[in-house]
């Protein structure tokens, strides 16, 4: 099953504070993404993208533009546990 977000938070350096469906909360640092994934440089390079970050209808998706997202199940997994 994919896990769908209930919450999406911009944090300062980069950060995303997610809560999902069953209560689990995690803050995922896209720093990694954009050192290693070309598509993801724009957060860092373009005034105010990063803090555009929109959850799409589904609920499985983080978006920033056409070209950059990340998977509810990649922030799930990856993400380190946190109290929001």
């Amino acid at each position: 099953m994919i896990p769908r977000i209930k919450t999406l938070r911009v944090m300062n350096d980069y950060l995303l504070g997610v809560e999902f469906d069953d209560g689990s909360k995690v803050v995922y640092d896209v720093k990694d993404d954009i050192q290693t994934l070309p598509s993801f440089r724009p957060l860092s390079e373009v005034y105010g993208l990063f803090q555009q970050a929109r959850l799409d209808s589904s609920r499985t998706c983080v978006y920033w533009n056409d070209e950059i997202d990340l998977a509810s199940d990649s922030i799930y997994q990856y993400g380190v546990s946190a109290s929001l």
